[in-house]
């Protein structure tokens, strides 16, 4: 039986972002993990413009080839972590254009959250995705990741994490492992 596909999404695309670092950190735990074939996407290289789809991304009807292959990508994953600073009190741009590209490719599948930031955690940004999330049909895992203070956990380039921040991925990726046997169901791709 092959393993559930896991898309891991950097959303940061600032200059001198740490989002890159986290990303490496949480894509060495998810491989660890061993429950997932694991994919990574980072919005910063993925390079999609501003949206520009003539059509509502329901229909699915893209004119775009960059649409095209991030339509492909998402569709090929059966669970989803949105890896994400907090901007202002919310999730970045960056990444509110890459999820409206699409609409029925997110639907019926687990959204890991990991978030970032200073005192907050990037509480706030994962907050703001719960209902953009739900209206897209992605069941949000009851675990989080959020990371405190993330800046000072970076050493030369490195996110050098702790054993909760470990323990807390882990703990998330167990849980979307879990519901994939349902969610599976839903998107009918079960036996």
């Amino acid at each position: 039986m092959s393993k559930p596909n896991l898309l891991v999404i950097v959303a940061s695309t600032r200059p001198g972002r740490i989002g890159r670092p986290i990303g490496d950190w949480f894509l060495k735990i998810a491989r660890q993990h061993g429950g997932f074939e694991v994919t990574e996407v980072d919005l910063a290289t993925l390079g999609l413009p501003l949206m520009d789809e003539p059509n509502h991304p329901r229909f699915q009807n893209y004119t775009q080839e960059h649409t095209k292959q991030w339509s492909a990508l998402v569709a090929a994953a059966d669970a989803v972590v949105w890896i994400t600073p907090e901007y202002n009190h919310s999730f970045p741009a960056s990444l509110k254009n890459a999820i409206d590209y699409l609409n029925v490719e997110w639907r019926h599948k687990s959204l890991g959250l990991v978030s970032y930031g200073g005192i907050a955690a990037g509480t706030r940004a994962a907050q703001a995705l719960k209902p953009v999330a739900a209206g897209l049909g992605l069941i949000v895992t009851s675990t989080a990741v959020q990371i405190a203070f993330a800046g000072k956990m970076i050493k030369d380039g490195v996110f050098v994490e702790d054993e909760g921040v470990d323990a807390a991925a882990n703990a998330m990726l167990d849980e979307m492992l879990h519901l994939e046997t349902g969610l599976s169901v839903l998107r009918g791709s079960a036996a």
